[in-house]
């Protein structure tokens, strides 16, 4: 999540000072990736110094504001028209605890699989039922339909995980270690370096 940018956005929007920034953002996204202060100021602090951001003055309490630079506006004019990069996804811990658990004996993999399962489908039960809130306008947010778009892509990315599981319990039940189907034919260099242990999925 870019938290740099989601700053620059809603300094777009007017001088704010730091709390505030925090509340904005938590309120639009629906606290899913809850900052504290401390990272909104180092934020601040990094994008000052880029010459996006620039101080605008301090308020009776003392509250130092920040406002987007013109420098600043391009950027996040940049960030809007520019597509998220998929050559390098994120880290999946998901995905790296199966990929480990089918490599170390004694790790019954079938168990782990359900029991994401369950979580995972608990989960798209809590985010189904705050979409039908937002969409019936129950939550009193001023930005439903900012927390509504975050809600389905979570919605979304849920669904797929659980397909992906029910795949995965699919391939645990019909995979038969050495059989052509299940592994791929073993490469020169595989094949000169010998018999190698399998793994035990």
């Amino acid at each position: 999540m870019s938290i740099r940018h989601g700053l620059l956005a809603l300094l777009d929007q007017g001088p704010r000072y730091g709390y505030q920034l925090r509340i904005e953002f938590e309120a639009r996204t629906g606290a899913t990736w809850p900052l504290n202060v401390g990272q909104v100021y180092t934020t601040l602090g990094r994008l000052e110094r880029d010459g996006l951001v620039a101080p605008h003055g301090e308020d009776e309490e003392g509250h130092l504001f920040y406002a987007v630079t013109d420098a600043g506006r391009a950027e996040l004019r940049s960030w809007f028209e520019t597509p998220v990069p998929r050559n390098s996804p994120p880290r999946d811990e998901l995905a790296i605890k199966l990929a480990m658990a089918v490599t170390v004996p004694g790790v019954d993999v079938a168990a782990v699989v359900q029991s994401q399962r369950r979580h995972s489908m608990k989960a798209l039960q809590d985010y189904t039922r705050l979409k039908g809130q937002a969409l019936n306008g129950d939550t009193g947010r001023q930005d439903d339909l900012a927390w509504l778009l975050v809600l389905e892509q979570l919605i979304f990315q849920t669904e797929a995980e659980i397909r992906w599981l029910d795949h995965c319990e699919t391939r645990l039940a019909t995979y038969r270690p050495g059989s052509p189907s299940s592994e791929p034919a073993p490469s020169a260099e595989r094949r000169s370096a010998g018999p190698k242990r399998r793994s035990q999925l």
